[in-house]
């Protein structure tokens, strides 16, 4: 937990710590640690020797599960969503060194990512597979990132988290279990459609509804994996002063959320916030390809 020193928060008397997910295995941090830590167990209880899941050309995930296919002597098979383009950009060429086999589906098959018999079609060519959805979200997910909220020794009054498919701010809000105030910032553009997807998961894993939850759907910054010269800056300014690396898909969107609320008075005299870095600075390299950025712009 890294306590934050701002000119900001003392004026407005909030106190913002980060919790450090992002420090838990070099190749494995934060929400995807979480995601795939009791999935990996499944998938060596069942005798599974393939993981097999769905990303696009800059996902996180598809790193995160290469690594743990290298780490834990599983075979990988990345089905991409788009067709292949050589050479490969960063994320995907870090993949296959990792050993994972790359397959690429049109956007009109990638749509049947989720469709049972879709499944069934692709794992016939798999040895021994196990599956695991896009983003890495299902129900062991949501179990491994329980544990972000019962690890934290100090007191809180509110968790931030950024949000993409939801697992991660599911299984927070079961881990909290109605305490507190738990606030998920949305990557994507018309991110108001996690709200059901959140309430879904928590349902499925806890059989409790919980109203202690929000989403501040106003800090996409153009949808995912986009970016603004504000939110640029604002992840200079940021490392500059906390020496911490935000990234522009997630976290750095989430952060520069949580001090806009402050700035507007959003969290009362007092609150303690506790803002959880997931992440997402592998993906550093494929962003800066893709947008032509180079990491000197930090300095």
């Amino acid at each position: 937990m890294q306590i934050l020193q701002d000119p900001l928060l003392t004026q407005k008397g909030v106190e913002v710590a980060v919790l450090r997910e992002d420090l838990l295995h070099p190749g494995i941090p934060g929400n995807k640690w979480r995601k795939l830590h009791y999935n990996l167990q499944a998938a060596r209880a069942q005798g599974a020797e393939t993981l097999v899941t769905f990303g696009g050309a800059f996902s996180n995930h598809i790193a995160a599960v290469a690594v743990a296919g290298k780490e834990f002597g599983f075979a990988t098979i990345g089905y991409i969503r788009g067709e292949e383009t050589r050479p490969l950009n960063p994320t995907l060429q870090f993949a296959t060194d990792c050993g994972m086999h790359l397959r690429y589906l049109s956007r009109a098959e990638y749509r049947l990512r989720a469709e049972a018999r879709f499944h069934a079609e692709i794992l016939k060519t798999a040895p021994k597979p196990y599956l695991l959805p896009e983003g890495g979200t299902n129900l062991l997910a949501v179990k491994g990132c329980t544990e972000i909220v019962t690890g934290i020794q100090e007191p809180w009054d509110v968790l931030c988290v950024a949000a993409g498919t939801g697992g991660t701010l599911a299984g927070i809000v079961a881990g909290a279990a109605g305490k507190g105030k738990i606030i998920g910032f949305p990557a994507l553009k018309g991110g108001e459609f996690l709200a059901k997807e959140v309430t879904e998961l928590v349902q499925a894993y806890t059989g409790q509804t919980y109203t202690n939850w929000e989403l501040q759907t106003g800090y996409h910054f153009g949808g995912y994996a986009k970016h603004t010269p504000e939110l640029l800056t604002f992840i200079r300014q940021f490392y500059q002063k906390h020496a911490i690396l935000l990234d522009p898909v997630y976290t750095g969107k989430m952060l520069h959320g949580v001090f806009d609320l402050i700035r507007q008075d959003y969290f009362p005299v007092g609150t303690k916030v506790v803002a959880v870095h997931t992440g997402g600075q592998q993906g550093w390299a494929g962003y800066a390809q893709r947008y032509g950025l180079t990491l000197d712009f930090l300095i």
